[in-house]
């Protein structure tokens, strides 16, 4: 699998008129925010705005610094406002100057910063020390969150799984099997790669809608390499998060481009659908959960959009009505907000960035 590592704030600017409005201030913004360790940029738009995705709108580009679209712990960024509209910059944490009287350079300041950073208020030379970056730039999400689920498991549907090749027997005396172990299955013959992932069926994802299976979970069993072609095929088992069996399914393993330089942004159009499932083995949704969700590419779902959360109102029996157990359906409430970072053709897996009460499956998403 190939994916693009993030390493800065990649901003997509031709795409922000398609999702540019009326910028919304958070009620609560400081007037400056010292980035630390553990930050994600997603975070420091929200301390900032009330819907961070508009970010990109009001970052603006400090020229002296050069890699503004890098942050680290230690900048500082500060709100202003330039012509009635607010504007975000950036401060390097170029120097400090310890008790000594020494100073200390950042390795990424500039040429005319280090001139001013040497010289003391009396206009002599301060002895200076140069420190490189060794700390890594903040991400836009909190990317150990989803990297478990950027490979595996995966979605296929029911054509997938019944033509898969399967495991059929084990070499050696073996009821099961893991790493180190051979397998045999069937059938291939024609193999379009030596690198394979042995899946396990799980359960089907249904539309809560219509009763449709939208597609299969594929449970991650194993990886494996081709040894022998043929029906049956051999295979050596190089890792394995659980026990192979009989019956498990065999895909290649085909490159896969996820593309993470992005910056969560609303879909263009309006989408409406449901959580339908979480993952991970939790029963508890919340911030950082991953979900999935009843809507895909076919949907026009792609890597960075943001919907919000609605919880489903409850219906309340009316006691003080004069029909006889009437009932009142409740507004449905929002609960928070999630970002699509891995889109299947009919379901999504999708990250809560933000949960501000519970989240249940069931519950609704929509274009904000």
């Amino acid at each position: 699998m190939v994916l693009r590592k993030v390493i800065g704030t990649l901003f997509m600017l031709s795409s922000f008129n398609l999702w540019a409005e009326q910028i919304q201030l958070n009620p609560s913004h400081p007037d400056q925010y010292t980035v630390v360790k553990g930050d994600t940029l997603w975070e420091i738009a929200g301390n900032f705005l009330a819907h961070p995705w508009q970010w990109p709108q009001i970052w603006h580009n400090n020229s002296q610094i050069q890699n503004p679209n890098l942050i680290y712990p230690g900048d500082t960024i500060y709100l202003t406002i330039v012509n009635g509209q607010p504007q975000l910059s950036l401060s390097r944490g170029l120097a400090q100057e310890p008790a000594n009287g020494t100073c200390i350079i950042k390795e990424n300041s500039s040429l005319s910063e280090r001139s001013q950073l040497i010289l003391s208020e009396d206009g002599k030379l301060v002895p200076c020390i140069r420190e490189s970056q060794s700390q890594e730039a903040i991400t836009v999400i909190p990317l150990e969150a989803i990297q478990h689920f950027l490979s595996s498991p995966r979605v296929v549907s029911e054509n997938e799984l019944n033509n898969a090749p399967y495991v059929i027997d084990f070499v050696g005396e073996h009821m099961l099997a893991g790493t180190g172990d051979s397998v045999y299955v069937r059938t291939i013959t024609q193999p379009d790669s030596l690198s394979y992932t042995i899946y396990r069926s799980g359960p089907p994802y249904v539309s809560p809608e219509t009763g449709q299976i939208l597609g299969y979970q594929a449970t991650f069993i194993a990886e494996a390499t081709l040894q022998q072609e043929g029906d049956p095929a051999t295979l050596s088992i190089v890792k394995s998060a659980l026990e192979v069996r009989m019956g498990d399914r065999v895909m290649d393993n085909q490159a896969e481009d996820i593309n993470l330089n992005f910056f969560p942004h609303p879909p263009e159009e309006s989408i409406k659908g449901n959580i339908i499932s979480v993952l991970d083995g939790v029963t508890q949704i919340g911030r950082y959960s991953i979900v999935v969700i009843d809507k895909g590419k076919a949907d026009g779902l792609q890597t960075g959009h943001e919907l919000e959360v609605f919880r489903r109102g409850r219906i309340t029996r009316d006691q003080y009505s004069a029909v006889k157990n009437d009932a009142v359906q409740l507004p449905d409430e929002n609960a928070g907000v999630l970002m699509v970072f891995r889109p299947f053709e009919r379901i999504s897996y999708a990250i809560v960035m933000k949960a501000t009460r519970a989240i249940h499956v069931l519950d609704r998403v929509q274009t904000p």
